[in-house]
């Protein structure tokens, strides 16, 4: 039995559909599993001393917030895709993906572990999709992949 997973990933959540090949006519119920993660990521807001224009020839004098507001954006990013790695990390081939950068940014992360890296297949751009459509795209893709 192979197990496959489709995700469908931006900064907000992502969306991942398990495909267990050869468990349909043993379980029907388990050939196809689908997970929903989260993500912790505060959105980037702007401070209320922020300059929203370039009027002033200085600019805002908070580099220093915005430093540590941006590396913790960073440290909840690279849980998230930590999570979302420990999920898939038994499957045997994984497609990757979504609109954004979200997708490049996880497949970084995945390229960085030796048994992860030949898993992950090349990346695909889509728009926002709803549930239905992601788990469509994900067995469309499997059924012809070989």
């Amino acid at each position: 039995m192979s197990k496959y997973a489709g995700i469908w990933i931006d900064h907000r959540k992502a969306f991942i559909v398990f495909l267990n090949k050869g468990a349909d006519a043993i379980e029907p119920e388990k050939a196809e599993t689908t997970l929903t993660i989260e993500s912790e990521v505060e959105k980037h807001v702007r401070l209320s001393g922020e300059s929203g224009t370039r009027k002033t020839p200085y600019g805002p004098q908070d580099v220093s917030v915005d430093s540590k507001i941006d590396d913790r954006r960073h440290h909840q990013l690279r849980e998230f895709y930590q999570e979302i790695i420990r999920t898939v990390q038994d499957a045997r081939k994984l497609l990757i993906f979504g609109p954004g950068k979200a997708k490049s940014e996880l497949e970084k992360e995945m390229n960085k572990s030796k048994s992860l890296a030949p898993k992950v297949l090349p990346l695909e751009t889509t728009d926002k999709m709803t549930e239905k459509q992601i788990a469509a795209k994900v067995r469309a893709f499997f059924a012809s992949y070989s």
